[in-house]
């Protein structure tokens, strides 16, 4: 399959910062950081989309998104039928106020027929940027991994299971039934649901003390937010950052011999 030829491809002079660089499977376009720009994409061409997208979707609006430039930033607005999808799960309705890009990269998905989600790439220079050079070479940055002790990295396996198995929908066990497990795995030390929540609160309040961690891990809704969605926040943070990685299964098999 072809790829769109970018505009920041090597050999391109360097955008000025505020450039707007949008890209789909259709192809690019570039916008200049000037009051009362809007580029417009959907599945329409012509009047309705500067940036064609999901032309084969018929759940994708000719004009399904807008990005206009005032005030000194991009800002993205819904103007189709189907919600679009930005980082962290954030989804924008028609009746959604419009959001500023920040600078750098945006990915931004627009929901079409089934399944499907057609991806708009948004790239806006910064000063840094504008007369950096290619990053081809330089080595690759690895993620964000976080340290855990043996006993605490057994103890999330357990809860994780269905999460290091990358199944759709995961959702972690019970303090009871990981208790359950665990007693199995090292039947010589002693484990209790109270024992295994006050580990994984160490563990939770050691990550959000690093400041860094995607996910919130405490309560911040005065209403509170229950247990189960903040194991889901950690493991799903763990997970996504290779902190956890599938070949941590093994411990189940084989358990550890001492902490």
């Amino acid at each position: 399959m072809n790829r769109p030829r970018s505009s920041l491809a090597h050999g391109a002079p360097p955008a000025r910062p505020g450039t707007l660089h949008a890209r789909s499977l259709a192809g690019t376009v570039t916008g200049s950081p000037e009051a009362g720009r809007i580029i417009r994409f959907g599945r329409g061409g012509g009047p309705d989309a500067d940036l064609r997208v999901g032309e084969d979707d018929p759940r994708v609006s000719r004009r399904h998104g807008e990005l206009a430039y005032r005030r000194g930033q991009w800002w993205l607005r819904n103007t189709g039928q189907q919600l679009l999808r930005l980082p962290r799960g954030q989804m924008m309705h028609v009746s959604t106020e419009p959001i500023p890009l920040a600078a750098g990269y945006t990915p931004v998905f627009v929901k079409g027929s089934g399944f499907r989600e057609h991806l708009v790439e948004l790239h806006v220079t910064d000063h840094g940027a504008a007369g950096s050079g290619s990053r081809r070479g330089i080595e690759t940055l690895p993620p964000k991994r976080w340290s855990l002790a043996d006993d605490q990295r057994l103890i999330l396996v357990v809860l994780g299971q269905e999460y290091l198995r990358y199944e759709p929908h995961p959702r972690p066990l019970t303090y009871r039934q990981a208790a359950a497990q665990l007693s199995f795995l090292c039947p010589e030390e002693s484990w209790g649901e109270s024992k295994i929540a006050h580990r994984v609160e160490k563990v939770r309040t050691a990550l959000e003390a690093s400041g860094d961690f995607p996910y919130d891990l405490r309560e911040q809704d005065p209403r509170g937010a229950s247990d189960n969605t903040l194991k889901h926040n950690l493991l799903r943070g763990l997970v996504e950052s290779t902190t956890l990685v599938p070949p941590d299964l093994d411990l189940l098999d084989r358990g550890l011999d001492e902490f």
